[in-house]
């Protein structure tokens, strides 16, 4: 199976470097939660994007019950077991509860991703992070 090319997908993620956190946007240099950071590399890669997100609150995971960020990534993306370069990965905060935070690896142990209170930074994958790993998943091929 073909996946995009990770430097593509690494260097569209890079650009939205400094974007501050905002709930629900999706606007390089304007405004992103962590979903409007992939919605907009998904944009920046290939156009539009798959389906609309709605509006959701800030605790949707833990009120709305369900794996939606997980069935969402499924549905878009192809389902993957090794955290690389240029991968979604998704994270959930407790075990018990869905997930609920996104980012994309990058160099390294390293992942960029949108942090409430600090914007859109780069992040290491400390065991911290790596033991909330929910789901590894590949941006599919760009069409040629």
């Amino acid at each position: 199976m073909r996946f995009a090319d990770a430097n593509a997908v690494i260097a569209e993620a890079l650009a939205w470097i400094g974007t501050p956190y905002r709930h629900q946007a999706s606007r390089k240099g304007v405004g992103c939660d962590c979903l409007g950071l992939i919605r907009g590399v998904w944009r920046g890669l290939y156009g539009a994007e798959p389906e609309r997100t709605g509006a959701y609150s800030m605790d949707w995971a833990e009120t709305g019950g369900g794996e939606r960020l997980l069935e969402a990534a499924r549905r878009h993306f192809v389902d993957c077991d090794a955290l690389r370069r240029g991968r979604l990965v998704l994270f959930r905060w407790r075990p018990h509860l869905p997930a609920k935070h996104a980012g994309i690896m990058v160099e390294g142990d390293a992942f960029i991703h949108a942090y409430e209170g600090r914007g859109v930074v780069v992040s290491s994958l400390v065991p911290q992070w790596r033991r909330r790993v929910a789901g590894v998943f590949a941006f599919p091929a760009l069409m040629e």
